[in-house]
């Protein structure tokens, strides 16, 4: 029989242990089409599908509830190791037809970020309601997306900022009723169309005790905007297996700030300034690429902070820079993503001050 002291050793390590297991960050998977014949720019194959849930419990990743992983990490609670969450966009029929009995056969909880116009009007090509509760019996969950998936930032004519912002507000909170009306409530997420937002947009969420996502790439943490938060993309050209491991292997960039200049891009090229945590980090291994032109210039301002930029302007569109630097053991990558949006004067964005 253990002595007091020596029980109490053991506990101890056992916590120690436990501890190490444990994480404290969450890469969150993105879908949309579960078909062969959808845009193959958003879409996998059920082939894909069911290859890259095969590999998550092969390999022993914990799938886990989205809202309830986030409210830990926000609680700074540990997750299981290797935790990892499932997503979808846009309430497409075929994640019924062809995601769900793969996802339901493996015990694998998920979410869907339903934009509610086709729904409401029964097109055939998106989820029903009654589907949704079906699916809501073998771990889904169902979100918001905004009633009509517009770009949140453009302005119709002639519409006023005024006006503007209560169509936004509108387009939220009607989705948030019919959550409850018909799933009976609601777990206060939602995905921005286009992964566009602003800070009166995240202002919005905030004051509704939404977590929200964008489209840039990278690993949920503590340190997250909840307003913000990031997800990899698994579909269309990040398909591939081996691309899906290299993010599910990924671990939040140990950033104390960053500074991007805002959320929209000029004539000028974009630049970003990060500044790294205390810690012995493989600074030299650091790179970051910009979409569409290749590696950014990196300009070491301090011993842990570094101004990254691009080498010319974004065209009209959404542009990003990611940067990855691999951690200590080199079996992982750090990883941050941003995302500017460069606008045409008749697309009607609002103002970077709106």
């Amino acid at each position: 029989m253990l002595s007091k002291a020596r029980y109490s050793v053991v506990i101890a390590a056992l916590s120690a242990s436990t501890m190490l297991q444990a994480q404290d960050y969450l890469p969150v998977l993105q879908y949309h089409h579960v078909s062969a014949s959808s845009p193959k720019s958003t879409s996998v194959t059920p082939e894909q599908f069911t290859e890259h849930m095969d590999y998550l419990k092969n390999a022993g990743f914990q799938v886990v509830d989205l809202r309830s992983a986030l409210d830990d990490l926000k609680a700074n609670k540990a997750l299981p190791e290797k935790a990892v969450a499932i997503s979808f966009d846009d309430a497409y029929r075929n994640i019924y037809q062809a995601g769900f009995p793969v996802l339901k056969e493996r015990n694998f909880p998920f979410t869907v970020f339903i934009n509610t116009e086709p729904v409401e009007r029964k097109s055939r090509s998106f989820l029903t309601w009654e589907q949704m509760k079906e699916m809501e019996k073998s771990g889904g969950v169902f979100a918001n997306h905004t009633i009509s998936h517009p770009y949140m930032l453009r302005k119709e004519k002639g519409e006023t900022d005024d006006a503007w912002m209560s169509r936004m507000t509108n387009e939220v909170d009607t989705v948030e009723g019919l959550l409850v009306k018909y799933l009976g409530s609601s777990p206060k997420m939602l995905a921005y169309p286009y992964g566009e937002s602003n800070g009166q947009i995240r202002s919005m969420m905030k004051e509704r005790g939404i977590l929200a996502f964008g489209q840039q790439s990278g690993v949920v943490s503590a340190d997250s905007d909840f307003e913000n938060l990031p997800r990899f993309p698994a579909s269309g050209a990040y398909a591939k297996l081996s691309t899906l491991k290299t993010k599910l292997n990924a671990k939040p960039m140990p950033l104390l700030s960053e500074k991007a200049g805002g959320d929209y891009a000029t004539d000028q090229p974009v630049s970003i300034s990060l500044t790294f945590k205390e810690g012995k980090y493989r600074f030299k291994d650091l790179a970051c690429y910009v979409s569409g032109q290749g590696k950014a210039t990196l300009e070491w301002l301090s011993e842990t902070e570094v101004l990254a930029s691009a080498p010319k302007p974004f065209g009209v569109g959404r542009g990003r820079i990611n940067c990855t630097m691999p951690d200590n053991s080199g079996q992982h990558y750090y990883w941050y993503s941003n995302v500017w949006i460069r606008s045409s004067a008749d697309q009607g964005y609002v103002s970077e001050k709106s």
